[in-house]
């Protein structure tokens, strides 16, 4: 027999779990979401300011700021230094703050650093398997990265030792000792901070090859697409949940008076749930970063 309307059984929120779930996701997006972070913004003609991820290696110049050329080789090597500034910024965040880490954030700050030591391997990697062939191909000369060879065997054994410090640790974090993580980085700064600059350099000059392709030719528009694809693809490859939100959480919008606050390309929407959404995941990382939404911010360790 059916029960009048009125006699109905009330459904309880149980028979909803949707209900349950909705808040339950939307507490732990709030509470996990690099977005809803405190980042104090840096002010560097502050009479206490404090060192920033722009020492001790020095940032990068990007060529199309200095010499305002539009190439297919500048823009390539712009591309890269602004790439490049993300690590260099976060060698530089980890460099200054691994003596201040706090014993409750050692694990967390270990996940850091070894996300930025993933970002730069996985780079290197991308480059050495994909970019030189292609670009060696475009200009039909093999000898182009003898030198950046060179330049990449020079630092990686200091940071394979890096890797291999972090990673004996990582079971135990309260073993970390910040001291030593920066002697290590002390040991291969200077061949790796002038190879992340030597790159760009070399980039750059490739304008100037003898079989450098003429300007709106066939073989200028394969040269174009030979660097958007490899730098579309670069990063996400690596790794969505750490690598991408590590690169984005260490890009500053406003260095060389802003000219590059929409790079890398990428649709607003998106941007913030690669951060916000996909950078959750290991949200407590984040708090190293030097930038939050594209505005250096203080250090974390250091306040």
């Amino acid at each position: 027999m059916t029960l009048p309307a009125k006699l109905q059984p009330r459904r309880s929120i149980l028979d909803r779990p949707i209900l349950i779930a909705i808040p339950i996701l939307i507490g732990l997006f709030i509470t996990r979401s690099p977005f809803f972070m405190s980042a104090p913004a840096l002010d560097p003609a502050a009479a206490d300011a404090k060192p920033w991820a722009d020492t001790p290696i020095k940032l990068v110049t990007t060529p199309q700021y200095e010499t305002k050329k539009t190439d297919i080789f500048t823009t390539g090597a712009t591309h890269m230094a602004l790439l490049h500034n993300a690590i260099l910024r976060g060698y530089n965040s980890i460099y200054q703050q691994a003596p201040h880490v706090k014993p409750t954030d050692k694990s967390d700050f270990i996940g850091y650093a070894l996300t930025w030591h993933k970002f730069v391997a996985t780079h290197h990697d991308d480059e050495e398997a994909t970019l030189f062939p292609k670009v060696e191909e475009v200009l039909k000369d093999k000898t182009i990265w003898e030198d950046t060879h060179k330049e990449h065997e020079a630092f990686l054994g200091g940071l394979a030792q890096f890797e291999k410090y972090l990673r004996s640790v990582e079971p135990q974090p309260a073993k970390f000792d910040g001291a030593e993580l920066v002697r290590i980085m002390d040991g291969f700064q200077e061949p790796f901070g002038q190879h992340f600059h030597s790159e760009i350099t070399t980039i750059a000059a490739l304008a100037d090859h003898p079989n450098a392709p003429k300007p709106g030719s066939s073989e200028e528009a394969v040269a174009s697409a030979t660097f958007k694809s490899w730098g579309k693809s670069t990063v996400t490859k690596a790794g969505t949940l750490d690598v991408v939100p590590f690169f984005l959480l260490n890009l500053d919008g406003t260095a060389e008076e802003g000219a590059w606050a929409n790079w890398p390309p990428i649709p607003g929407p998106i941007k913030w749930g690669l951060v916000n959404i996909a950078g959750a995941w290991h949200s407590r990382w984040w708090k190293f970063s030097s930038c939050a939404g594209g505005r250096p911010r203080k250090l974390y360790a250091l306040q």
